[in-house]
């Protein structure tokens, strides 16, 4: 088994470990392939109500 030659000091592991779960965290945001919109990915498109390629909601025009 691998020893490690020098301890990693708590700094460098603690910033690491915050940019790795910055990088995680962030939530990414796709287009609508139908409205072209921005919205979370793997989720109903709040602003034309599809959801790969099926009506899910009742559009945005049509609720207001």
């Amino acid at each position: 088994m691998a020893l490690q030659k020098r301890r990693m000091g708590r700094s460098r592991i603690r910033n690491r470990r915050s940019a790795w779960m910055a990088s995680m965290n962030k939530p990414l945001v796709s287009t609508c392939p139908n409205c072209g919109e921005p919205r979370l990915p793997h989720r109903v498109c709040l602003h034309c109500g599809q959801y790969n390629g099926e009506q899910i909601l009742a559009a945005s025009e049509e609720r207001e």
